[in-house]
């Protein structure tokens, strides 16, 4: 991947910090909007918050790994895990009809990526899930 980032995170809610300042450095070292840096860490923050809490039930250390790139006009993140297999693809689309108290928990935040990116794929490969996320800038 050219004009990328490669970042190693454990499968702990504390690395959002580190999350967060990666996805800042890389948005300024691309001259990406502040609104598209928020856009994108609110993706990949749901996203790694997801697999932490709900990917690993053996409660070992794990790595995610995450490649962001820049490239020919195409945001690409990467995000690859060893946890239970989860296509979030799959995962039916929320209610957004019906009021809040009547609506079923969950699904929100994959309707956010779903939202936020141009393209979103989802494979097992291995043990290992990989989620690519494509969003195109001017």
């Amino acid at each position: 991947m050219q004009s990328g980032y490669c970042l190693r995170l454990q499968n702990r809610l504390t690395e959002l910090d580190h999350l967060a300042q990666t996805v800042e450095a890389f948005g300024e070292t691309h001259g990406l909007s502040p609104k598209l840096v928020y856009q994108i860490g609110l993706v990949l923050d749901e996203l790694f918050t997801n697999i932490v809490s709900y990917g690993y039930q053996d409660g070992g250390e794990h790595d995610i790994t995450l490649h962001m790139a820049l490239l020919r006009g195409r945001l690409r993140f990467m995000l690859f895990d060893d946890a239970a297999p989860f296509d979030p693809l799959s995962a039916k689309s929320p209610d957004l009809v019906s009021p809040v108290d009547a609506r079923r928990i969950g699904g929100l935040g994959i309707h956010f990526v779903r939202s936020m990116m141009d393209r979103v794929a989802y494979e097992r490969v291995g043990n290992r899930n990989t989620l690519i996320l494509e969003k195109d800038i001017d």
